[in-house]
């Protein structure tokens, strides 16, 4: 029988209390070891009769709290302000915080409630709470209609309010902007699920779920489409709205090329907005040539950045454009081992060391 005491960086020291030959000096063994674990520690006699501390049993687990989570995820949802924007409501506070802890369903929620030892409510409650976070008329128990917004303005634009106040937006606030896709597990649309282009290479319907945050990615306001909408169709909507919403005269948007199409571009210029592209260039442009020209025996410093000029003319429905290109030495090098590579696959197939795949 022994004890080992486990140290500081996995240090340990064993002390030997003894060998037992029997059960019986087993179990004396086992007492006296108790005895110096729990040495200058003494029991609280609490007087109780058939108490279990006093049997010396251990004393049963009636719940458990997962305390420094959820108090750490409730001062969040309070300092974003969503108690006020949202009545106090307490069932979809619990849905929150039960989603950032285990994201699934509105049913698995309780469970996951429970779990972390936090007050569940009735799925019956849940479901009747979602008309009123769908913005449609809540009900009581009765089938009788209750006001449906005690705190003003439809539930999403109460809590895309408070986003905004948390980050304080003004003339200077950089808007980013980005799609993506969510099937559902059917076969059959309905006019706003749909099957379309999938960014996840799905067939089944789905919806487009557009996402607003500001530069440092806190999101603001969430929007969702038909799944058969075009990407590039859903920013001047969800940017127009949010602008009239928060009394905003000029912003700044920055997006992928994939987003932004000709005519975007022209709406985004008339209505006074600034925008940011970020893409890639197949060519190569007129002042890298330029650079390389006269510095014929130097290699472009890497990040470095050229600056194009690009001003509108007199026919041109835009306004003065500047053209940012940044030379990155690693994705060069990328690019040209993929090049190599696309090459010698070529150079085989021609002479006829590998197979060339034909389409069907």
């Amino acid at each position: 029988m022994q004890i080992v005491h486990s140290q500081y960086r996995g240090s340990r020291e064993i002390e030997h209390v003894g060998s037992a030959h029997t059960d019986a000096d087993l179990e004396l063994l086992k007492a006296v070891a108790r005895q110096r674990l729990a040495a200058g520690q003494g029991e609280l006699d609490l007087r109780l009769a058939g108490s279990p501390a006093n049997s010396g049993a251990a004393l049963p687990i009636t719940s458990t709290r997962a305390g420094h989570l959820l108090d750490a995820l409730a001062r969040g949802y309070d300092t974003l302000g969503f108690p006020a924007a949202t009545g106090r409501d307490e069932v979809f506070r619990a849905l929150v915080l039960a989603r950032i802890i285990e994201p699934t369903s509105k049913l698995d929620s309780l469970r996951v409630l429970d779990e972390a030892g936090a007050p569940a409510p009735s799925y019956r409650t849940v479901k009747r709470r979602l008309r009123l976070y769908a913005g449609a008329d809540d009900v009581d128990e009765t089938g009788q209609p209750v006001p449906v917004d005690p705190a003003g303005g439809p539930w999403r634009a109460r809590l895309a309010r408070a986003c905004a106040d948390h980050v304080r937006l003004g003339t200077a606030t950089l808007l980013l902007y980005d799609v993506t896709t969510l099937y559902f597990e059917t076969d059959q649309g309905d006019g706003f699920r749909e099957p379309e282009f999938s960014k996840e290479r799905r067939l089944e319907p789905q919806i487009t779920v557009g996402l607003l945050t500001d530069g440092a990615g806190f999101p603001l306001t969430v929007h969702a489409f038909e799944g058969n909408r075009a990407e590039t169709t859903t920013m001047l909507p969800v940017l127009t709205g949010f602008l009239t919403e928060h009394g905003l005269s000029d912003v700044t948007v920055v997006a992928d090329a994939g987003m932004v199409s000709e005519a975007n571009k022209c709406a985004i210029e008339e209505a006074g907005l600034s925008f940011v592209l970020g893409a890639r260039v197949p060519d190569v442009p007129y002042q890298v040539k330029a650079w390389r020209e006269a510095h014929p025996n130097l290699e472009i410093p890497d990040g470095h950045v050229f600056v194009q000029p690009w001003p509108a003319g007199p026919s041109d429905q835009r306004r003065d454009h500047t053209i940012f290109y940044q030379y990155r030495a690693d994705r060069a090098r990328r690019t040209l081992r993929g090049i190599d590579q696309q090459v010698t696959k070529a150079e085989n197939a021609v002479a006829g060391k590998t197979a060339v795949k034909r389409n069907r």
